[in-house]
């Protein structure tokens, strides 16, 4: 497969003219130049914001069918398609470029967070280029954009190539529903797919509190707020606590980033609200361990007593290439919040939480060698690629066996 994509000499002209422009106006590079000072750090404002030339950057990258767009100086316009990046011009982008196009990217009202910081998060729409979330951030001195493309339209679950089960979550009215895998693994959009299965059942009171806001969801019967972090809010726990005074009916909560948002997101589950939230974790059990690593000695017992009673289930996913180059699949762990998994919590028998899984599938769980191995029989991975993924490569075979 080649690394480069189809020229466009449109983007190449581009290029060449950010740069001629770059050669007259930056001065000489330093020998060995030192990091800017943070009192630096705010983007140029004299520079024009060529946001013509940043649409057609963003276009380009979704004709491509590309999930980010990366802006740094020093490399050319890069675009991850189907895990791998791929350079969209040849010329690569001087520091002008990078400072002008993030200058035309970030909002007016966040440029001060943005000079304190180094870096800000924050979400944004094009006009027939869809919507994006993007980090503008410094590196080596100067100004670089990572961008994440959004479907044009929320996906269904079933467009997702996701086990039907998951389908089950959208009937839930309380309790505690994590999203977990590692970045780019598609959480947030599995989320924003459940969370649309939702909106279509049942007239309900949505609360998302995201940093930044990813998938706006249309009011319909239903009413959706959609509270962002810098924007809407200081922090997410903060948020949290407010959300509970304003009679939510769903909680999507985009991170469980600390103890703190981690007690008020169980807490809430807990009394009575249906809560669906992601962690980076691997799978079902580190999920389980991650939550209860973040508390004190003191307060394991009672914390797992409070998990045991809230936790509805959690969806742990990774995404693997298809064997014909058409995208990728996700591979999917379920883990129910039932009877025996509720048990094993209270009582910290954590490590046993893997062979619940296979002991329940009747349930509709299921394990990660389980998907791969339906996956392969489908012709959607190919047995290397799932092999050198299982978790336990006898299971993933006798798994695979039951296919043939």
């Amino acid at each position: 497969m080649s690394n480069n994509l189809p020229a466009d000499p449109d983007l190449e002209a581009l290029v060449r003219k950010l740069n001629a422009a770059a050669r007259v106006t930056d001065p000489p590079p330093a020998s060995d130049p030192a990091p800017a000072p943070r009192a630096h750090w705010s983007l140029p404002h004299s520079l024009p914001g060529p946001r013509e030339d940043l649409a057609r950057l963003l276009e380009r990258a979704r004709a491509a069918n590309a999930s980010d767009l990366l802006l740094v100086a020093g490399a050319p316009p890069t675009v991850r398609i189907n895990g791998r990046i791929f350079p969209l011009t040849e010329e690569p982008l001087s520091p002008l470029d990078t400072a002008a196009l993030c200058s035309a990217l970030v909002p007016r009202e966040r440029r001060d967070g943005l000079a304190t910081a180094g870096s800000l998060d924050f979400s944004f729409s094009v006009p027939q280029a869809g919507a994006f979330r993007c980090n503008v951030h410094r590196e080596r001195g100067h100004w670089s954009a990572a961008i994440r493309l959004f479907p044009l339209a929320t996906p269904d679950l079933d467009q997702l190539n996701l086990p039907p089960a998951l389908d089950r979550f959208a009937d839930l009215e309380h309790g505690l529903v994590l999203v977990t895998g590692p970045t780019g693994s598609g959480k947030t959009t599995t989320l924003a797919a459940l969370m649309k299965r939702i909106l279509s059942r049942r007239p309900v009171h949505v609360i998302t509190i995201e940093d930044p806001v990813e998938y706006e969801h249309p009011h319909g019967p239903s009413v959706v707020e959609h509270v962002e972090i810098g924007r809407d809010a200081t922090s997410f726990a903060h948020a949290l606590r407010a959300a509970l005074r304003q009679d939510p009916d769903v909680l999507l909560v985009g991170e469980m980033r600390d103890r703190e948002s981690i007690s008020i997101t169980v807490t809430a589950a807990e009394t009575g609200h249906l809560v669906l939230s992601t962690l980076h974790t691997g799978d079902a059990v580190q999920t389980v361990s991650r939550i209860l690593d973040t508390y004190p000695a003191g307060q394991i017992e009672a914390v797992r007593a409070q998990l045991a009673a809230s936790l509805a289930g959690i969806v742990s996913q990774q995404l693997l290439p298809r064997p014909d180059g058409a995208g990728r699949v996700p591979a999917v762990e379920i883990l129910w919040g039932t009877h025996g998994v509720r048990n094993l919590i209270r009582q910290g028998k954590l490590e046993r939480l893997r062979a619940q899984i296979g002991l329940e599938q009747a349930a509709g769980m299921l394990s990660l060698d389980q998907s791969l191995a339906l996956l392969v029989s489908r012709g959607l991975v190919s047995p290397e690629e799932a092999r050198a993924r299982a978790r336990d490569t006898k299971e993933f075979e006798a798994q695979l066996g039951t296919f043939r």
